[in-house]
């Protein structure tokens, strides 16, 4: 096991270096050149988001498929996470996780519009996309989709299910002293209740739990930054700083040079936010949408949530918190840092990272478990959807019992592979996207609708999954005059 663990840490270096961080902040730049800055529209987008769709095609509405896709978004990254890029990056990390941030808004845009232009009915009338549907229907290329579906089934059941499982355990044990085997069970049932239901009740759920999870988590660090309100300027002016100067050690900051802040800010940036993994989009599939830009715009509110707001708030407590006190965090890094920042603000401090904490991974866990279904969907049908879920519930209490150092870096390691597939779709179609955008965004009124001739998709017998969708013409020539 140890050898293993080995193996997938050399691994990881490897797919998560300094190609694929290349590979994903190019995708980033090239979609918001290319849409000409599509980030300017997060306003329309932030009220589409909450707009009823009636009369559409579709399984849950443009917020429930919102906040299923921030469920799986946010989570132990945005604590976590953060705190490991301050640690080893310094607090110029911090600015450059938010430009990730903002520049991944363009990706998250382009792959959700290709989930809902290429999505299919099922034989029982539901909705199914994501990347592989792009991969087959616009490029032509199902063993691709076949892979990226490979790699997110297997992805699920580790980042998604049992590190989060765990997480929460470990945390409820450490504060509350409940076994984790009992701490499991609940878990266990608390997500069967959930995900048995499919995705109405897995959508349901989250438009509940996760206005009120940010919700907290944003006011207790507003809080915490009111009771450090002299270092919040000097701690923004850091920040700023650092990201484009080396810096000493000291301070409670290691020494950081400006490679090392852009690296591990980007790099957890692109963890906390998945822009570009092609996880969200599978999610964007299943809401009701007159046309793809709509979903495609409320999609793109995921990563502006998730890196601008979530991930400065906590960059912003941590560095603020070491300035006040740099003593108490020295040699500190990750989860120990994130504990011991929170735990110096007393009452206030515990309770909201111990909240964020466990409502952060419970809604991982949440929104991962449907990802990983419609990849398992694609490649074995449904007829084994509800093996499926109970295996998933069972994973559940088995994270909650284990330790898995390893399971991380598996994880890790197919989370790099899935975004590979995805990045060759949004960057091969990238025509496509422009011509949507410019016919629904820049030409036309985004709140035209449009009648999509969906083939239904029955998956018996095997192995065929799709029938082709036939395109209106004037749209293929249109995205043809842009490829």
């Amino acid at each position: 096991m140890e050898s293993l663990n080995g193996f997938f840490t050399f691994l990881n270096n490897y797919l998560w270096g300094p190609p694929m961080l290349i590979l994903l902040v190019g995708t980033h730049l090239y979609l918001t050149f290319r849409l000409r800055f599509i980030q300017k529209h997060i306003g329309l987008a932030i009220k589409l988001s909450v707009t009823r769709e009636d009369n559409t095609a579709g399984d849950v509405s443009p917020f429930g498929a919102l906040t299923t896709a921030l469920a799986a978004t946010i989570g132990t990254g945005n604590i976590v996470g953060v705190a490991i890029a301050v640690a080893l990056g310094g607090p110029g990390a911090v600015l450059w996780m938010w430009l990730t941030g903002v520049f991944g808004i363009a990706t998250k845009y382009s792959e959700a519009l290709l989930a809902v232009k290429y999505r299919t009915t099922t034989s029982d009338g539901s909705m199914i996309g994501g990347p592989m549907f792009a991969l087959e229907k616009g490029l032509k290329m199902k063993w691709l989709g076949v892979l990226f579906c490979v790699f997110t089934t297997l992805a699920a059941f580790g980042i998604g299910n049992t590190v989060q499982a765990n997480a929460i355990t470990s945390l409820v044990g450490e504060t509350l002293e409940i076994p984790s085997y009992l701490t499991g069970l609940i878990l266990a049932a608390l997500t069967a209740l959930v995900i048995l239901g499919g995705i109405k009740s897995i959508a349901q759920t989250c438009e509940r739990l996760v206005p009120f999870m940010a919700a907290f988590y944003v006011i207790g660090c507003a809080v915490i930054l009111l009771i450090n309100l002299p270092f919040i300027v000097p701690a923004v002016v850091l920040i700023f700083k650092s990201a484009f100067t080396p810096r000493a050690a000291g301070g409670g900051f290691i020494a950081a040079t400006i490679m090392t802040a852009a690296r591990f800010g980007v790099a957890r940036g692109l963890f906390s936010n998945e822009s570009g993994l092609g996880s969200a989009p599978i999610v964007a599939a299943a809401a009701r949408t007159k046309n793809p830009v709509r979903q495609a715009l409320v999609s793109a509110t995921g990563t502006f949530w998730d890196t601008v707001v979530v991930c400065a708030m906590t960059g912003l407590v941590l560095v603020s918190s070491i300035l006040k006190s740099p003593e108490k965090f020295e040699g500190l890094n990750g989860a120990a840092l994130t504990k011991a920042v929170f735990a110096a603000v007393p009452v206030a401090g515990p309770l909201v990272l111990t909240i964020g904490l466990f409502t952060f991974t419970f809604s991982t866990i949440l929104g991962w478990s449907y990802y990983g279904e419609k990849a398992f969907e694609y490649l074995f049908g449904k007829k084994f959807i509800k093996g499926y879920r109970i295996a998933w519930v069972l994973a559940v209490f088995v994270g909650s019992i284990a330790t898995m150092p390893l399971v991380w870096n598996f994880a890790d390691a197919l989370n790099a592979l899935m975004a590979i597939p995805n990045l060759i779709s949004v960057l091969c179609l990238s025509g496509v996207i422009v011509a949507e955008t410019k016919k629904y965004l820049w030409d036309g009124s985004i709140e035209a609708s449009e009648h999509i001739d969906i083939a239904p998709m029955d998956f018996i017998p095997e192995p065929q999954f799709a029938t082709p969708v036939p395109e209106p013409k004037k749209v293929l020539a249109s995205a043809e005059n842009q490829i």
